[in-house]
């Protein structure tokens, strides 16, 4: 029997689409779905019945496991609660979106172990788990609604072309599956990129749509340092920073990025776009370093949401930027690490700036020690 089309086009109430998806799923039923990349077949992870209907409709080997897509990040941890600080960080930037992120062991409290053990064979026969959490407004509307997880490949048999909209799907499985979303065409129209990370090793299994310099980016160790306007102290810390790292890398403050490592500052009552103070920049110039460039930026969301490492200058800092942005208290401290404040600088002598730079230099090269540690390894291509 043909599946049933959903044309979200003609549907008066998208969410009626949503609803019939969960209740298929629910049902046990193979359907297929729209993502960014190309379409998938979804089953849910309740039903193991289901998702060997998957496996034999999709001609795939028992060897192959199958990926899971998830809510967000968050509930990636519920089945990866090892999951690295390299991972979250891939995670936390490029979910929702295109990654798919092979863990090679999700451990004994891993809710992954509460699935039956047919499906958990399917899934996670060797113990690893892909895991992807797709950037579709509706699947991941159909997530939200879902118990457990969602079982998930491509809409096509192994070896075939990937569908790239809802009629390539209905030609190549279309008496195979239950109910088909048509969205259209997938934005992207390219597989997901695949990842292995074991700890801070991330290996490269297949390149899709985010290009592997890209996801270099994606895997740097991100610093911020957080001042009052983003003119004085942390424009001058994160000068500092950069060079502190680029010494103990051996390498020009350029090319850190080519060591997985990006700084950054921004002020919590910031202006956008203003220079650093004279003073500093002369102090800065003092020590062979060039700050004249430099424009500031506001703390925003996306500013913190990217960073792994957020360091203020006082406790004022810290207290305002968490009353904000209270989800990155895990990642923030008062660069001093201690009671003590970055003293403000502001107005004065080239001279009290020169004490504010000594006193920032002391914490920085003490944290660029720490940070060394906390860094990725590169990308591999891995099979």
């Amino acid at each position: 029997m043909p599946a049933t089309v959903l044309d979200l086009l003609k549907i008066h109430d998208p969410n009626d689409a949503v609803h019939r998806a969960v209740q298929a799923l629910a049902e046990g039923k193979v359907i297929a779905l729209p993502t960014e990349t190309v379409y998938g077949l979804a089953v849910s992870g309740l039903c193991p019945e289901a998702v060997e209907r998957l496996c034999a409709q999709k001609a795939r080997l028992c060897e192959r496991p199958l990926a899971i897509a998830v809510k967000s990040a968050d509930d990636a941890l519920d089945y990866v609660p090892t999951m690295s600080p390299l991972a979250r960080r891939l995670a936390r930037r490029c979910w929702p979106g295109p990654l798919t992120i092979v863990f090679p062991e999700v451990g004994p409290d891993s809710v992954i172990t509460q699935l039956s053990k047919d499906v958990q064979r399917r899934v996670a026969a060797d113990g690893s788990l892909g895991i992807r959490v797709p950037a579709h407004p509706l699947f991941l509307s159909v997530l939200r609604f879902c118990r457990g997880p969602i079982v998930l490949t491509s809409a096509n048999v192994t070896g075939k072309p990937e569908p790239l909209n809802a009629q390539q799907v209905l030609d190549s499985m279309g008496d195979s599956v239950d109910l088909i979303v048509d969205d259209g065409p997938c934005r992207f129209g390219q597989s997901s990129t695949v990842v292995r990370v074991d700890g801070d090793h991330c290996s490269i299994l297949r390149e899709g749509v985010i290009a592997r310099k890209t996801l270099k980016r994606m895997a740097s160790f991100n610093i911020l340092l957080v001042c009052t306007g983003n003119t004085c102290r942390s424009p001058m810390a994160e000068c500092l920073m950069k060079d502190a790292l680029a010494k103990r890398f051996k390498c020009k403050v350029e090319q850190l990025p080519e060591h997985g490592i990006m700084v950054a500052s921004a002020g919590v009552a910031a202006h956008e776009g203003s220079r650093a103070s004279r003073e500093a920049v002369t102090v800065m110039a003092q020590r062979n370093l060039d700050l004249s460039l430099h424009e500031s930026q506001a703390v925003s969301e996306n500013v913190v949401h990217s960073a792994d490492l957020i360091l203020t200058m006082t406790h004022s800092h810290k207290n305002a930027l968490l009353s904000y942005f209270p989800m990155v208290a895990g990642r923030t401290f008062v660069l001093s690490g201690g009671s003590e404040d970055v003293s403000d600088p502001i107005g004065g002598s080239v001279a009290i700036y020169e004490e504010c730079a000594s006193q920032i230099q002391r914490y920085v090269d003490l944290w660029a020690a720490q940070i060394e540690l906390h860094l990725p390894q590169g990308l591999e291509d891995g099979k």
